[in-house]
């Protein structure tokens, strides 16, 4: 089922999400939801707070692009980006491991706008995946920046609390128009 997504100035957003406890079906059905919802929207990842539910649960999806990667390790062996794709998890923990780079991000929930943010090039990040297995996937590129992002959601942080200062400034007027419009 396709769900709403939220947008830009609803307060959900700014939440930091409660961790997942349990995961039953209506997690797993809200995953299935979430996945579709991305996929109508043409987003390469999707948090729970997206669709307006404060939980630390998120989709990525970056498969159309087996290029964008250049390293993955899953569980310390390299795996192929098809093996873990769409990830469905919960209550992430994030390390960083490469230097900052910058590259153009958007968001389903901020539509419209994109901007360069700069982020750590490489993650180490430990998964809860929606069987219960914890699993540790070290990567970079857009699949690392998408692991990133929807963490960022799940302690309402957005994108563009990332930007520089000078870019923050520039978007101003556009976000105002965006709470208003919301």
């Amino acid at each position: 089922m396709i769900l709403e997504i939220v947008q830009y100035g609803h307060p959900v957003l700014r939440e930091r999400c409660k961790r997942v406890e349990q995961v039953d079906d209506s997690i797993r059905i809200l995953a299935d939801d979430m996945l579709e919802t991305m996929y109508d929207a043409n987003g390469v990842g999707l948090a729970a707070p997206q669709v307006g539910i404060a939980l630390r649960l998120a989709v990525v999806d970056v498969s159309h692009d087996p290029e964008c990667i250049s390293f993955l390790k899953v569980d310390g062996k390299d795996a192929p980006l098809a093996s873990i794709m769409p990830l469905k998890f919960i209550n992430p923990e994030l390390e960083f491991t490469g230097p900052k780079e910058r590259d153009a991000e958007g968001c389903l929930s901020i539509q419209d706008i994109r901007a360069e943010v700069n982020r750590p090039s490489a993650v180490k990040a430990t998964l809860t995946l929606l069987d219960g297995t914890v699993t540790v996937i070290e990567t970079d590129g857009l699949l690392a920046r998408a692991i990133q992002h929807e963490t960022d959601h799940l302690n309402g942080v957005l994108f563009i609390d990332r930007v520089s200062p000078a870019t923050k400034i520039s978007l101003r007027r556009k976000l105002k128009r965006l709470t208003e419009e919301g």
